[in-house]
């Protein structure tokens, strides 16, 4: 997500996504990647952990709910990572992975947005969803994210819930919405494997960090009080070591590179489409 103190080159691909955004939002990245860094090889979470300073939870969804207000109010065009952005600015790839499944559907879009704060995503790409058929947007968060969104943001269309399986009970979602999620789990594999379980037609997997090699890397992530006071474990996936999860029940339907970046060297933030195997 982020450049830290020592400079690493951006993927050519980061770089044209950066000359098509406005610029506004190229300058708001570049000052939120500035100020995250990452660092360390920690053997386990508990070892991570005892270097981090806190989580700043409360700061956090107050600069979050801030942002997604002033979204939700028509002064800013979206909000990310509680980073307010007043030009349009879409992901692409993301936006024609979700598409793809409504399509896939006959024009019905259901999403399960784990981890998805309080509809970051949704209020990006809302605009591109008003033709199909049917949209709900349905967001499983922590319980302070979740009491936030029933409160300030809940409406017909975008919904929050505390669990997995509340969820999926009551909207039956067609896609799995994961972005910049998994790296943040003490058991990223196993939360992934359950998830798997729930046979989601489609998986969009996106902005998670991967490394080469056969292993994974735990890092601390400390985030610049500028933008809010926090630090905490984070991931970066061994590559193969992450599509294997998927082995077997969902295929791969396309890959794409993410915008964020790290001060990590041979790291890479990407995105994946799967659908799931007909049995």
């Amino acid at each position: 997500m982020a450049n830290g103190p020592s400079p690493t080159l951006a993927s050519a691909a980061q770089k044209a996504a950066f000359r098509w955004l406005p610029p506004g939002a190229v300058q708001t990245l570049k000052n939120f990647f500035g100020a995250v860094h990452f660092s360390g090889d920690f053997e386990t979470w508990p070892a991570a952990k005892s270097k981090c300073e806190g989580y700043g939870a409360d700061a956090i969804l107050e600069r979050v709910t801030a942002g997604a207000l002033e979204v939700k109010e028509g002064r800013a065009v979206y909000e990310r990572d509680s980073l307010v952005f007043h030009e349009k600015a879409y992901e692409w790839p993301a936006l024609a992975c979700l598409l793809w499944a409504a399509n896939r559907a006959g024009g019905e879009l259901s999403v399960l947005d784990f981890g998805g704060s309080l509809g970051s995503r949704y209020f990006q790409h809302r605009n591109w969803l008003v033709g199909l058929k049917s949209v709900r947007w349905s967001i499983v968060e922590q319980e302070n994210f979740v009491r936030v969104g029933r409160d300030k943001f809940q409406d017909d269309v975008l919904r929050f819930y505390d669990d997995v399986d509340g969820c999926v009970a009551a909207e039956k979602p067609n896609v799995l919405h994961l972005s910049s999620v998994l790296q943040y789990l003490e058991k990223p594999y196993e939360m992934l494997d359950g998830l798997l379980n729930k046979g989601f037609d489609v998986i969009l997997l996106d902005r998670t960090p991967l490394i080469d090699g056969s292993t994974d890397r735990l890092t601390v992530q400390r985030i610049s009080k500028r933008i809010y006071p926090a630090s905490y474990p984070a991931w970066f996936f061994a590559r193969a070591r992450l599509l294997q999860a998927f082995e077997g029940r969902y295929r791969l339907v396309e890959d794409f590179d993410a915008l964020d970046r790290a001060n990590i060297a041979g790291a890479k933030y990407s995105g994946f489409l799967f659908e799931r195997i007909s049995r």
